[in-house]
């Protein structure tokens, strides 16, 4: 008989509670949440407010089926959502993977009510990070994440990396875009659905912000053709750059757009799938409703959380407050780091921040992936008691190495620097012991 194997989390601690920025394991460890698990709990965690409104929301009614009724929570999070987005409709799901996969729908069902018949493919990027449904995955250029799914996935067209750091020509956003309208010109227009892309790359590239002026160039050319701008903000979204919509930043709107992480910030599952009046009233006048739904769509309990957190955000001036921390948190793990030849680009926006590591900060060649620093910086940093979000492959999709910082919106300021000197110890320490430092 074989002998059954341990699941794989037989090696994590397990968590008993947490506080705050704070959470404690089984054995009493305290760990400080410098990342929002990946990049979800803005408001820290066990939040009386929040906990209290989910609370009261399921001593009345845990879930109202949305197809049978409507509900104070779910219109409330739509009107505050239609406030802070200027998107006329939405749907609301159960988290980002749902959220991106309900943007494609919602494309592909705008063009067929219009008689657009022809356009059912979309245009996404390498190094980009969707989600685990076969759609999303499909859009994402992240191998690690992707390759035992190849050949089951929806038709997409990827497109090299937007990265000012690592640019494709003199004016990175120019010739990001350029290369969006040459793909579009080389398969027809009347093909493309959409263009579906992060506005901050969050895992599969590091918090990497859309190079200058790519984004009114990307508006441009969708406009032009036809074609819908789908802006997935899951993760950068809800406030975490330091503004509600990621694309505000670049004054752009988008067509669709998806968020999720931030929108309940982990206290329910929850995320969104919204368009503009356009998009909508084309499916209003053909079909009269979304055709994309599912069983816990418009949770009751879960819209109760998003207006919870969505209140609490807007009351306390939380996004001002990020946005105004990003470049403090840059400027200090800079400082903390700027001997560490091995740290070749600190960047992101608002509570969204990533460090690079480079084998040759000259030719900002990665580290190979057989090293697995960005492993080893994750356990050193459990060591350390803190919770960061180090990934690999962010370079070519299996070498490359970042720390992503993402930390509550309402840590405080001694949180922060607590966070940030882990950090910056936790990879010196790695690479001290990998004879890099």
């Amino acid at each position: 008989m074989n002998t059954p194997q341990p699941p794989k989390s037989a090696g994590l601690p397990k968590v008993v509670r947490a506080k705050g920025s704070y959470l404690w394991d089984a054995e009493g460890k305290r760990y400080i949440d410098g990342s929002g698990g990946p990049a979800v709990y803005c408001l820290g965690h066990a939040n009386d407010e929040v906990n209290e409104a989910v609370f009261a929301q399921m001593r009345s009614l845990a879930h109202g089926y949305r197809y049978n009724f409507t509900t104070d929570a779910l219109e409330e999070l739509t009107d505050i959502l239609r406030d802070q987005t200027g998107m006329a409709e939405m749907v609301f799901v159960t988290g980002g993977s749902e959220a991106v996969e309900s943007c494609l729908k919602i494309a592909l069902q705008y063009h067929f009510a219009r008689g657009d018949r022809t356009r059912r493919t979309f245009i996404s990027r390498q190094r980009s990070w969707h989600g685990n449904t076969l759609g999303a995955l499909g859009l994402s250029g992240f191998a690690e994440r992707t390759e035992a799914y190849e050949g089951a996935f929806i038709p997409s067209i990827k497109l090299s990396p937007a990265n000012a750091y690592r640019p494709l020509g003199p004016d990175p956003g120019a010739a990001a875009a350029a290369e969006l309208e040459a793909a579009i010109l080389a398969h027809g227009a009347e093909t493309i659905a959409a263009f579906v892309f992060e506005p901050v790359v969050g895992a599969a590239g590091g918090c990497v912000p859309a190079p200058e002026g790519y984004a009114q160039r990307v508006r441009d050319i969708c406009t032009r053709h036809g074609i819908l701008m789908i802006a997935d903000e899951v993760m950068c979204g809800a406030g975490r750059c330091g503004t509600w919509r990621a694309l505000e930043f670049d004054g752009v709107m988008p067509d669709i757009m998806s968020v999720a992480k931030g929108l309940a910030a982990g206290y329910v599952p929850l995320g969104a799938a919204l368009c503009t009046a356009e998009v909508w009233e084309a499916i209003l006048a053909k079909d009269g409703a979304f055709g994309t739904g599912h069983t816990f769509t418009g949770h009751t309990a879960g819209c109760a959380a998003g207006v919870a957190v969505q209140r609490i955000i807007q009351r306390e001036g939380l996004l001002a407050k990020v946005a105004a921390n990003g470049e403090r948190l840059k400027g200090w793990l800079h400082q903390a780091l700027v001997d560490v030849e091995a740290v070749g680009d600190i960047r992101g926006r608002g509570h969204f921040i990533c460090a690079e590591l480079v084998a040759d900060r000259g030719t900002k060649a990665p580290f190979d992936a057989a090293r697995k620093l960005h492993l080893k910086i994750r356990a050193k940093a459990m060591e350390n008691g803190l919770i960061c979000y180090p990934v690999g492959g962010n370079v070519d999709g299996q070498n490359g190495d970042i720390v992503i910082l993402a930390p509550p919106y309402n840590a405080t300021e001694a949180e922060l620097v607590e966070i940030v000197d882990k950090t910056a110890t936790s990879i010196r320490q790695v690479l001290s012991a990998e004879g890099l430092g």
